[in-house]
C-alpha cells in the first residue's frame, strides 16, 4: 500500500465510525515528523476514543501497527502517530481551542 493508498484507507477508517469535518494537511516541507496530518472530531470522549481506537486497530490489521498512541484515557484529543500520517481525533471544544488547521495551513 503507497502512501496514498494508506492515508485513504486511514480515511475510510475514521469514516466508519462516523467521525465528522476530516481534514487532511499537507505537513511535508513543514514538520520532519511526518507528512500528513489527519483531524477529526468526535461527539464524546468516549467516541473520539472508539475513533482512535479503530484506526489504530485496523492499521495494525493491515500491517501498518501504530507507532504511539496519546490522550486515549481521557478522550479529548487523541493522537496516533502512524508515522507518515498522524491522525488527531477530537472533541469539538478541544479542537476549536487549539486550531491545528489554522497553526499548520
Amino acid at each position: 500500500m503507497d502512501s496514498k493508498e494508506f492515508k485513504q484507507f486511514v480515511i475510510e477508517k475514521m469514516e466508519d465510525l462516523k467521525a465528522r469535518d476530516i481534514i487532511e494537511i499537507d505537513v511535508s516541507g513543514k514538520s520532519t515528523v511526518t507528512d500528513t496530518m489527519l483531524i477529526c472530531s468526535g461527539n464524546s470522549k468516549r467516541h473520539v476514543a472508539s475513533i482512535a481506537q479503530n484506526v489504530v486497530y485496523e492499521t495494525k490489521q493491515a500491517g501498518h501497527p501504530a507507532l504511539s498512541i496519546e490522550g486515549q484515557s481521557e478522550g479529548e484529543w487523541v493522537l496516533v502517530d502512524l508515522g507518515d500520517v498522524i491522525v488527531h481525533v477530537m472533541q469539538d471544544e478541544v479542537r476549536d481551542f487549539y486550531q491545528l488547521e489554522k497553526l499548520w495551513s
